[in-house]
């Protein structure tokens, strides 16, 4: 367990620098007791650690409630996710995925999808949005 959570802050520490959304000069070095959650509604918590949700490209963490299952919907942002705990089934392109730790899913195009957290642990994401993040229901 110790080696997965290992793994898995690696793969985000590589995330916030695979893509430069930040100039060279700025570094962010941020601890999870240092991270400051943002109540999105229905349970949903968001935690920036770069850029602006609102305004622009950003990185952030989602974290998803024990039970939530979320409508179909897509974003304006084509984004990229790591799931860093719990497990979830993603509804996109007709098919359902089995995603837990250490999965990872592009969503662009305004891809619609839906997003069932699984079992008895909230989920938790680690997103790259290319653009301003809003949440779009199907109609």
């Amino acid at each position: 367990m110790a080696s997965t959570q290992a793994w898995l802050r690696s793969m985000a520490a590589a995330g916030l620098m695979a893509l430069p959304l930040l100039a060279p000069a700025d570094s962010v070095v941020q601890t999870p007791a240092e991270l400051k959650w943002k109540d999105m509604g229905n349970g949903i918590k968001a935690a920036v650690v770069s850029g602006d949700m609102d305004k622009g490209a950003s990185r952030f963490f989602l974290k998803y409630p024990v039970g939530l299952v979320t409508p179909l919907h897509h974003h304006d942002a084509d984004h990229y996710v790591t799931v860093l705990s719990g497990s979830i089934t993603l509804s996109t392109g007709g098919k359902d995925h089995k995603l837990g730790p250490g999965a990872y899913f592009a969503l662009t195009k305004k891809a619609p999808h839906i997003a069932k957290v699984e079992g008895k642990e909230e989920a938790v994401f680690f997103i790259q949005a290319d653009s301003p993040w809003n949440v779009v229901m199907a109609k």
